[in-house]
């Protein structure tokens, strides 16, 4: 499970990255200095899902502690 988090956290980070990157390739485009709809439509999409991974990554590991805790009470009230 801890493998499929990092590709997870992997992912999303290079898909901030590569968004980060195709918001500073549209200022380099003809015309020059003026950032497309289509760029920022790719963005926002990317920045989303990349988003979206950071979340199942976050509730996750909150699940998983929270399952934890829960595991230990259990064996203590035994």
């Amino acid at each position: 499970m801890k493998k499929r988090l990092y590709i997870h956290l992997w992912t999303a980070v290079i898909l901030a990255l590569s968004g980060i990157a195709l918001i500073f390739m549209g200022f380099w485009v003809a015309p020059t200095g003026e950032i497309s709809n289509s760029v920022l439509i790719a963005f926002g999409e990317l920045s989303t899902f990349a988003g979206a991974l950071f979340g199942i990554d976050y509730t996750y590991k909150v699940k998983y502690k929270i399952d934890q805790i829960n595991q230990k009470e259990k064996e203590d009230v035994k």
